[in-house]
């Protein structure tokens, strides 16, 4: 009689393959140092904007205008940073979802499965939660995107400030979590906030980015030849009514994001790694600075959680946010029959999912598409976003440092390298050689323990009668 066959469990959060570990390493390194400056660039927005005597300076730096006024792009400051630096911003978004589509988890239509539905989930259920609050309490419902993003920048500036360690797979979480959500964001910035369209400007901008894919199949090379293309595409864009930053995510998915013979990284890859550091530590921290300095005051922390538009944002971030992701996760695990990662438990999603509902660049980007001609509105809801975040991340801190102990094991354990070849260990456990370069490790260590023994124990026969003589002569 056979055996009965089993059917494998298949494990959800479980460890990464060792190229996209070495790839989300690397991402979450650049953004973690983008979003402590991130964070430092709206504390210094704050300061700016609420001392008395500097106030007036914020306000004329954001007003001031530059830019040739003949091709429709003499623009503000702030005008600038949300729809100039962001495009860069997005830009790096659209090769990141390039890369994930083509070569990371989500070129496995199983392994998308739950970031992708959990992202879908984030976004839906903040955005209910805001539009509920509004319908009950009497409130304009144009809000309803601005607490369906997460920024990843500032979810991993709270964890280097806390000093917490996540596992890798729950970073790759966040990370694909944040892909998938800046995919949707900018869908809904282009199909709810364009109010009007040049159509010939459009036109444009689809002829320039045309000729954009072009060159790149023809694999000519140049920056000098793409980045005026680029700042072309860009201004046609602006001027055709469509949010600009649409161009940078449309340049960014038509890189090529895989190797081919010869290649050790794609040119999404290459590119990626030159213009991320320009767009963490610059271009984001460049609009909080611009876009973060609200006027903070007891009234207007009141205001927050009394007036419906401002308490939709608040609760869509802490509460829509986790209950969101996490029930997605849930969900998907459940209806998948997957069980989670042995090493993990429902609780760190659940802290996890809190630390997403941290919205701030794209939250702030859509809070000023949403209520543009109520300057006071526009910035209530910024004030709302920036207490939202705060209560999400301090949920977080409390959650995340609960298991902080164990996190810190599971990252030393994914770390460790003890045959110092540059793979850790638990990468090579089905290797022969690794084995074997272990066990002459051991060996020499054995080695050098039994040596030792052999010394002391030689040193203490030869004191011994000096010591038994001594004690002797005590005596008598």
């Amino acid at each position: 009689m056979s055996a009965p066959r089993t059917t494998p469990v298949r494990r959800v959060l479980g460890r990464l393959s060792l190229p996209e570990r070495t790839f989300v390493a690397d991402a979450l390194r650049t953004e973690t140092v983008g979003g402590v400056l991130l964070l430092c660039a709206a504390v210094a927005a704050l300061v700016w904007a609420n001392i008395p005597a500097l106030h007036r300076s914020y306000e004329a730096a954001g007003d001031f205008h530059l830019g040739p006024g003949a091709l429709g792009l003499n623009l503000s400051v702030t005008h600038w940073a949300a729809d100039g630096l962001l495009a860069v911003f997005f830009f790096v978004a659209g090769i990141e979802l390039k890369r994930e589509l083509v070569a990371g988890d989500l070129r496995d239509p199983k392994a998308a499965a739950l970031p992708v539905v959990a992202a879908l989930c984030g976004m839906a259920v903040p955005a209910l939660v805001y539009t509920l609050t509004n319908l009950t309490g009497g409130g304009s419902t144009h809000g309803w995107a601005v607490p369906t993003a997460t920024d990843i920048a500032f979810a991993l500036a709270v964890l280097a400030v806390i000093g917490t360690s996540l596992p890798g797979a729950l970073r790759a979480f966040l990370l694909t979590l944040a892909v998938v959500d800046d995919l949707f964001a900018i869908l809904i910035i282009a199909v709810f906030f364009t109010a009007r369209i040049d159509f010939a400007a459009l036109g444009g901008a689809f002829l320039g980015l045309a000729v954009f894919w072009l060159l790149l199949r023809k694999g000519v090379r140049g920056w000098y030849v793409y980045v005026p293309l680029a700042v072309v595409i860009w201004a046609l864009m602006y001027n055709s009514g469509v949010h600009a930053t649409i161009a940078g995510v449309a340049m960014g998915l038509m890189l090529r994001c895989t190797t081919r013979e010869g290649e050790r990284h794609s040119p999404g890859e290459r590119i990626e790694h030159l213009v991320r550091p320009l767009s963490a530590g610059l271009a984001v921290p460049l609009f909080a600075l611009f876009n973060a300095g609200v006027t903070v005051s007891g009234g207007a922390l009141g205001d927050v959680f009394r007036k419906p538009e401002t308490l939709g944002v608040v609760l869509g971030l802490v509460v829509g946010k986790t209950v969101g992701i996490f029930g997605g996760t849930w969900l998907t695990a459940r209806f998948t029959r997957a069980s989670l990662s042995e090493d993990l438990a429902w609780g760190d999603v659940f802290a996890v999912a809190s630390l997403a509902g941290i919205g701030f660049t794209v939250s702030l980007l859509i809070g000023e598409l949403a209520f543009t001609g109520d300057a006071v509105l526009t910035d209530e809801v910024k004030a709302a976003v920036l207490c939202g975040s705060l209560i999400a991340a301090l949920c977080a801190t409390v959650l995340l440092k609960i298991r902080n102990a164990r996190y810190r094991r599971l990252v030393e354990a994914e770390e460790r390298d003890e045959d110092l070849d540059g793979i850790p260990d638990v990468y090579e456990q089905d290797d022969p050689a690794y084995h074997l370069r272990m066990a002459e490790i051991y060996d020499r260590k054995a080695a050098e323990h039994r040596r030792t023994a052999a010394e002391k124990a030689g040193r203490s026969a030869g004191q011994g009668p000096t010591e038994s003589g001594n004690g002797h002569d005590s005596l008598a």
